[in-house]
């Protein structure tokens, strides 16, 4: 009996992404073929791993396929197709309601009218009352995937960590400054969730049978860690994989934070992001958490918990 994957081709958008390459290399540990869609082959090699030497490459832009009659050509000989394309912040014509909400509307609808299966990678922790157009964009574009009649999956991790992320890498140099500053009002809770665990499930939504992953309670999988933690707790808990020296947090008001995320993004500087600061106000925690439905065992703790840390 050969590998699960083994005769499946996935396309997998942004492919040579943080998320993406760790989808990439998981599928093809699982046997499929995989495509990788890129807004660039040139650059992406890079940033492929290892095991992706060989694969077939596309230059793929959202940004410019926003109608179902777009995508046929693209996809008309993969079995599913992965969204993991998202964007921190606009340029050009690649703004948010282009890449979250149009793109993914359009290639839905190709998936539902070509028999494919569509996962798309949104986010978790979206909600009504959200302002940023990050966010309301990311939402948009779940309900036009959700509608389009496809074979669709949707996954929403929280927090991801690994090598490579731009927020990650962020994060975890934060996590080394002996003094760093959290907003006072960041009292949600993260489920930070390891990529490589993340690639795994994405392997498994893309190539297993509806059966085998349960399709018919649910098509939507939130996913994180196994432990969960207020912004603070979650740096000092990043902190002691790398020292056990003490560091010193300073809070800062909500709205200086929220006015510092705005400066942010005029002038692309750091990950920070209004979205960023309105999720860290609210609880960002898989319910439930069916990433160890989908590993077949528990996920690693990317933060080791202090022992003064609450549960």
């Amino acid at each position: 009996m050969g590998p699960v994957g083994a005769g499946i081709k996935v396309l997998v958008l942004g492919g040579s992404g943080f998320i993406g390459r760790h989808a990439v290399d998981a599928l093809l540990a699982r046997g499929a073929a995989v495509v990788v869609g890129t807004r660039d082959i040139e650059r992406m090699s890079g940033h492929l791993p290892a095991s992706a030497t060989d694969c077939e490459r596309r230059e793929i832009r959202l940004e410019r396929l926003t109608e179902a009659e777009d995508w046929p050509d693209l996809i008309e000989d993969v079995d599913t197709v992965l969204n993991c394309v998202g964007i921190l912040r606009q340029r050009g014509q690649a703004t948010y309601d282009r890449v979250h909400h149009l793109a993914p509307e359009a290639t839905a609808a190709a998936c539902a009218a070509l028999g494919k299966r569509f996962v798309h990678v949104s986010a978790l922790g979206l909600g009504d009352g959200d302002r940023s157009r990050f966010l309301t964009s990311k939402r948009a574009g779940e309900h036009r995937v959700r509608m389009s009649g496809a074979d669709w999956i949707l996954v929403r991790p929280s927090l991801i960590d690994g090598e490579g992320g731009f927020g990650a890498s962020w994060l975890r140099a934060v996590s080394r400054l002996p003094v760093y500053a959290a907003p006072m009002d960041a009292a949600g809770r993260i489920a930070a969730l390891d990529a490589n665990e993340l690639g795994e499930a994405l392997a498994r939504l893309c190539v297993d049978d509806a059966a085998s992953l349960d399709l018919g309670r649910s098509r939507v999988f939130e996913l994180g860690g196994a432990e969960a933690f207020v912004f603070s707790d979650y740096i000092a808990g990043l902190r002691k994989n790398y020292t056990t020296a003490p560091n010193l947090r300073i809070p800062v008001p909500g709205i200086a934070a929220r006015l510092f995320a705005h400066f942010c993004d005029l002038f692309h500087l750091t990950p920070f992001s209004f979205g960023h600061w309105e999720l860290l106000r609210k609880d960002n925690v898989p319910n439930p958490n069916r990433l160890p439905e989908l590993l077949g065992r528990q996920p690693v703790s990317v933060a080791p918990r202090d022992e003064t840390t609450d549960p």
